[in-house]
């Protein structure tokens, strides 16, 4: 049986509280990296950790930590992505609100690392309780020597800062996030120059999602070892799996990246109902959906990339067979219609005709020539762009269409949606369903 490594005490009364924190062992690890090992030591345990970013990408934590420059003498800034909009995601939020110290003690870890002496936490607009929270938790973690000048008696001066976005789902991109942080808008920058060259005010800088913060305790604690061998050869550790959808029990999930979607549904109790499953989303709402029959993979980076789609944000959505795929798709369409950017052409264009003409289909004026065209608009969006909003984009167009073709022909040929017509419950948004935390 592994370890729980972010949720092990959070159904405890308080658990967001720093005694209760420090009282199962919190802000050893950091104590420990900082008086009795270098940067350089830091950086190499966690890249023997093999722990990837958990916002999406998968990039491992310890390479991107490495790229930060060692011998010029400007200003470091490390910053956490608490952004957390990606539909159908929600496992930030209990970090947040459950364990929020494992996060502030992974930053003072990777701040000394990089030697970054300012972080700081951009939250989303809208998590109004959350950003109180975390407040209170930096007030506790400065009350009690956390944070602040000369930490554990060292040389290394550490503060974290909150920021709180506007609501933008492409701020989740680290790019168009620092030029929020920055009172810009909120768009994507051409890379090269990357943040460890050019990040937040011109300066060299560093971006983490919330829990790839949350797993760097752990890792200092017990070792690179350990950690590693909880996940597969180039992912390890554990992850948090937000599961929403037709599931007989929605909620977050942390379970090692070798467990397979089928086994992951199964652990929640299966599809709600009784009913069978249709098709399933692996990582939050950008990533390409999945039929029924391709659950038999690993719900790991690389695993899922072979198989067509990602392991993105961890947000798992569960589809049924009442679920009109071209009516769920349309919604999502409008969704990223809404939140691009606009900055490049083919995003703000193609996420445009893509939703109208998913909408076509729906109410039941498309043509079979509006299928070809999709896979066109798709082609030339895919990596066409500053940053991968138009990927996020087509990868839910595209595999909609791809695996469930002849539910798209259906509403063609009928000229108008067959779900409707016999009579079948609707679900207007297959990540509706939001429980409370399990683990």
């Amino acid at each position: 049986m592994n370890d729980l490594v972010i949720t092990k005490y959070i159904q405890e009364k308080d658990s967001y509280k720093i005694d209760n924190y420090v009282k199962n062992g919190g802000y050893k690890a950091s104590v420990r990296a900082l008086t009795t090992m270098t940067s350089d030591q830091i950086i190499d345990e966690v890249k023997k950790s093999n722990l990837r970013g958990r916002g999406g990408a998968g990039f491992p934590a310890g390479m991107k930590w490495s790229f930060m420059p060692k011998d010029n003498k400007k200003t470091k800034y490390l910053v956490c992505n608490a952004d957390e909009g990606e539909p159908g995601t929600f496992k930030d939020r209990l970090i947040i609100t459950k364990n929020p110290h494992a996060m502030i003690e992974g930053m003072i870890i990777a701040s000394f690392a990089i030697g970054a002496n300012v972080a700081y936490l951009y939250i989303r607009g809208e998590f109004f309780r959350e950003a109180r929270m975390l407040e209170f938790a930096l007030n506790e973690a400065r009350a009690k020597g956390h944070l602040g000048k000369n930490l554990y008696g060292t040389q290394h001066s550490f503060d974290i800062y909150i920021y709180r976005g506007a609501g933008a789902y492409i701020c989740g991109e680290e790019t168009a996030l620092l030029n929020s942080l920055e009172g810009k808008r909120g768009e994507p920058r051409l890379k090269p120059p990357f943040p460890a060259q050019v990040g937040a005010f011109g300066m060299p800088s560093c971006v983490n999602n919330v829990e790839t913060f949350a797993s760097v305790p752990y890792i200092i604690n017990e070792g690179a070892a350990k950690f590693a061998a909880m996940g597969t050869e180039r992912s390890g550790g554990t992850r948090l799996y937000g599961v929403s959808g037709h599931i007989t029990r929605p909620g977050i999930y942390e379970l090692p990246l070798t467990i397979t979607i089928r086994e992951l549904i199964e652990h929640c109790g299966g599809v709600r109902g009784g009913k069978k499953l249709k098709a399933v989303i692996p990582g939050g709402a950008s990533a390409p959906m999945l039929s029924a029959d391709d659950i038999d993979v690993k719900l790991e980076f690389d695993a899922l990339m072979k198989a067509g789609s990602m392991a993105g944000s961890g947000g798992v959505i569960v589809i049924d067979e009442t679920v009109c795929i071209v009516e769920m798709a349309c919604i999502l369409l409008k969704f990223y219609e809404h939140e691009s950017c606009g900055q490049c052409t083919q995003c703000r264009e193609g996420s445009h005709w893509l939703a109208q003409l998913f909408q076509r289909i729906e109410s039941g004026g498309g043509t079979m020539a509006d299928l070809d065209t999709i896979a066109a608009i798709c082609g030339n969006m895919a990596g066409q762009t500053i940053c991968a909003f138009a990927d996020a984009v087509t990868g839910p167009a595209l595999s909609a269409v791809r695996k469930f073709r002849s539910e798209f022909e259906q509403h063609i040929i009928q000229k108008g949606c067959p779900f409707h017509k016999n009579g079948h419950p609707h679900s207007h948004s297959a990540s509706s369903d939001r429980g409370v935390a399990h683990v």
